[in-house]
């Protein structure tokens, strides 16, 4: 149990740079002492003590605001940064190395008892401050799931989950603006290019749209310039791609 707790409390230094000692990451992070006080009651869970086990976890609530089920599985290295009102149920399963910042739930959208009601979140996957990750699905290996998210699907390795239904930021391959953003990637699940897909898709549809009327004013021109008559139509307002833009950024 000691090597656990002294590998946590290097993990911590390595990934906060607020934390100045050992010491004061060993008295003064919660979310540390709540993945202590988690394994003492997820040990007692699986060992036919029910009740302390969920006494336990009711302990860590109140000295730490998180609350782990303690049927949930918590691999080595979690980091719950700030951790307040941290909510994680009772068959969530989080792997070793992930991040985990204050307001985030990982919940069941099941009232099947004994089935697998709550999340997987696969190695060194970051979930941002107030993200809702509902359901039995995996978040995969090194996704991103951005603040304020609500995620009802899976999330596929290496990809970002951003808004409310959360959409998916496929990584590119390759990239060398994905590696840089990667590198820059710390706080709270939000990169510095992690623009939402929707409003990326809007963009597109409107540069298109005033590509396209421009196409059409360039025809007309051109059919009137040779002698053809072109049927006048009602003047419409005038199209403002820049504005719109504006709308959705």
């Amino acid at each position: 149990m000691f090597s656990n707790i002294r590998e946590d409390i290097a993990n911590i230094m390595a990934r906060d740079p607020a934390a100045r000692t050992q010491w004061e990451v060993l008295t003064c992070y919660p979310g540390l002492h709540a993945i202590i006080l988690h394994r003492w009651a997820h040990h007692c869970w699986h060992n036919g003590f029910k009740w302390p086990g969920r006494f336990i976890s009711q302990i860590a609530r109140m000295l730490t605001g998180i609350e782990i089920h303690p049927g949930a599985t918590i691999g080595r290295r979690v980091f719950i940064d700030h951790g307040f009102g941290v909510v994680i149920g009772e068959t969530a399963e989080v792997g070793d190395d992930c991040t985990i910042y204050q307001g985030v739930t990982l919940g069941g959208t099941s009232l099947n008892k004994g089935a697998k009601r709550h999340p997987t979140l696969a190695r060194g996957a970051i979930i941002g401050a107030g993200a809702k990750v509902l359901g039995g699905f995996t978040v995969g290996e090194g996704a991103k799931v951005g603040s304020n998210a609500v995620v009802v699907k899976e999330v596929p390795p290496g990809a970002t989950a951003v808004g409310n239904p959360a959409r998916i930021v496929l990584k590119e391959s390759g990239s060398s603006k994905d590696e840089a953003a990667a590198r820059m990637f710390a706080a709270y699940g939000v990169t510095p290019n992690g623009d939402d897909p929707l409003s990326k898709a809007l963009h597109g549809l409107i540069d298109n749209a005033a590509a396209q009327e421009h196409q059409i004013d360039r025809i007309i021109a051109l059919l009137k310039k040779s002698g053809m008559a072109c049927e006048s139509l009602p003047e419409l307002e005038k199209f403002d791609p820049d504005q719109l833009n504006k709308l959705v950024e």
